[in-house]
């Protein structure tokens, strides 16, 4: 699923998204840190990856699912 960031808290991690369905959902930490993301803008597209109801992973829209996220270094 697709959806653009609404709010991030750099210092946490965690934050909102807006689906394409217009629905907001909350993430945590564990899911922003899970993606390998280093930051989020407001407006920016992400893919989600979700299990049940919760989000557990965030990665940037534009690279293709299941692409790892890159080690630093």
């Amino acid at each position: 699923m697709q959806a653009t960031v609404a709010t991030f808290d750099p210092a946490t991690g965690a934050g909102s998204v807006l689906t394409d369905r217009l629905d907001r959902l909350e993430f945590d930490g564990a899911a922003f840190a899970a993606g390998g993301l280093r930051l989020l803008r407001p407006g920016q597209r992400v893919r989600l990856d979700t299990a049940g109801d919760r989000i557990v992973r965030i990665t940037v829209a534009t690279l293709p699912a299941g692409t790892p996220p890159r080690s630093p270094g």
